[in-house]
């Protein structure tokens, strides 16, 4: 039996160990996060998960 596309994707984010998660956020900070991606050539999701890291360390 053929997988679907949504099937393939799922246990494709659980082997990455990775997870769809949607936020709502000020339209500013979408902009700030687009531009740093262009300007670093990192994708929108590794700014964010550099960003919570960043957060998480200054904390301790």
């Amino acid at each position: 039996m053929a997988l679907t596309r949504a099937e393939i994707q799922r246990k494709s984010d659980e082997k990455r160990g990775v997870k769809s998660k949607a936020y709502k956020l000020p339209i500013d900070i979408i902009e700030l996060i687009v531009e740093l991606s262009a300007k670093t050539g990192k994708s929108q999701s590794k700014i964010i998960e550099e960003a919570i890291l960043m957060f998480n360390h200054s904390l301790k």
